[in-house]
């Protein structure tokens, strides 16, 4: 069986286990009635519409 010659130090061992722990910004792209950024496949929070559809009424929108 495969077992490692020496002890691997706490700064690689670190670095391996960081490479899957990072947090990536979220995406953003522009809402297509009113274009405020807004996540992807969800509605709107400044207009209220969803795939062209409104979905709920906001205040800024009435």
């Amino acid at each position: 069986m495969a077992v490692p010659k020496r002890r691997q130090s706490s700064t690689r061992r670190d670095k391996r286990r960081a490479q899957h722990d990072k947090i990536d910004a979220p995406t953003v792209v522009p809402c297509p009635k009113c274009s405020a950024p807004s996540r992807p496949h969800r509605v709107c929070s400044s207009c209220g519409y969803y795939k062209g559809r409104e979905v709920f009424t906001t205040e800024t929108a009435e």
